[in-house]
């Protein structure tokens, strides 16, 4: 399994004979340089969304078109965007579990909102915000999508077990590393994890110490871009 970070919170995850370009913000990302995005995305079998933001999806339709790929997201995004011409959708609820190859990748609650908020025009309603359980290989890894710290995550740590936890630590406009740090210890038995919507502007946290200082025993791997970590 590899987890390959593409800045702020997009991640290629190769896992299970599945390349899952997941939140794969690229053009106009400040941490991505554009001369290897044919790099992020070679052999890529699935976009997986969290939620319509312009920061995570507004890419998604010209990466799905040029590969021949379709994106996986909550039903009302992946209405709005299904009949396109070349664009193929997936479309699946909170709880519900799709098959993504050798993949299984299951929605699960998040909080924050949901608009599609690029391409001009005032934001238009794109369902729920979301994160995702993505089971293979014996593991599971949970990506939080944006969200604050909830109860909630007891819930799926009791049915899903994951060993990986992905999650957004930047605050501001999600929970913040000493909050993301709360939420591991209090809700998870992480042996892994990885901190993402950080760095990428000023306003944002720029180092994950205070996530570290306060998960002693989990090992916390600060991503570089399109570097592998392998797990």
């Amino acid at each position: 399994m590899k987890i390959i970070w593409l800045g702020h919170s997009g991640f290629r995850i190769e896992i299970a004979g599945t390349v899952l370009l997941v939140d794969p913000w690229l053009a106009g990302n400040p941490m991505f340089d554009p001369q290897r995005r044919g790099e992020a995305v070679a052999g890529a079998t699935h976009v997986l969304l969290s939620h319509g933001h312009g920061d995570h999806a507004s890419n998604a339709l010209q990466i799905a078109e040029e590969g021949g790929i379709p994106i996986v997201c909550i039903h009302e995004l992946a209405e709005r965007w299904s009949g396109r011409d070349g664009i193929e959708t997936l479309g699946f609820g909170k709880g519900g579990t799709v098959a993504l190859g050798g993949a299984r990748v299951t929605m699960v609650h998040a909080v924050h909102s949901s608009s599609v908020d690029f391409g001009g025009g005032r934001p238009e309603y794109a369902g729920g915000e979301a994160g995702f359980m993505i089971a293979g290989e014996g593991r599971t890894i949970y990506f939080s999508g944006d969200t604050d710290v909830m109860a909630d995550m007891g819930v799926f740590e009791d049915l899903h077990h994951p060993e990986i936890g992905i999650l957004c630590a930047g605050g501001h406009y999600t929970m913040d590393m000493a909050r993301a740090a709360y939420a591991a210890r209090k809700f998870f038995n992480f042996r892994t994890v990885i901190p993402c919507h950080y760095r990428t502007f000023p306003i944002l946290a720029q180092s994950a110490e205070v996530l570290k200082d306060g998960l002693p025993g989990v090992t916390v791997i600060e991503p570089e871009v399109l570097v592998p970590i392998e797990v």
